[in-house]
């Protein structure tokens, strides 16, 4: 993405520390989970694989993925640290990673979700590309990117 040099990089026995000590906003954990969660999700679990966002050598944020029954890349987890939100690292770390899903030619689209009042999220998200499709996970609002 223009203007924020970031990466997405394996979570490994070097990174995950700091990507466990990533935090945001008080009024945002209504929204997502601790990191440490996510990791034990994508540890213990058999769908989601973790990345660290990182920017000049330094964690700064923490998303992950998997692939669903119907071949859709999903995006969960997504965390920026509260102290480097509003400088572009959401928008560079989800384009990054849609960029890097939608790569293969076995990817139909590719999903998210998100509570029906963070308006944060849906309004990066809908700028992005992503379009609400009705479907709901769990109490979420589902929207998914496809290729134009």
């Amino acid at each position: 993405m223009p203007g924020v040099n970031l990466t997405l990089e394996a979570v490994t026995a070097a990174n995950w520390r700091s990507c466990a000590a990533l935090t945001v906003h008080p009024d945002q954990r209504e929204f997502v989970n601790a990191v440490t969660y996510y990791l034990c999700l994508c540890n213990y679990g058999d769908t989601w694989q973790p990345l660290a966002a990182v920017r000049d050598g330094e964690v700064v944020g923490f998303c992950m993925w998997g692939i669903d029954d119907d071949r859709s890349r999903w995006i969960g987890g997504v965390v920026v640290d509260a102290a480097r939100q509003r400088t572009g690292i959401g928008r560079a770390m989800i384009g990054t990673l849609v960029e890097r899903l939608a790569a293969d030619p076995d990817c139909p689209n590719v999903a998210l979700s998100y509570s029906p009042d963070n308006k944060a999220a849906r309004a990066l998200y809908a700028s992005l590309g992503f379009v609400e499709t009705g479907e709901m996970e769990d109490d979420e609002v589902v929207a998914r990117w496809t290729r134009s």
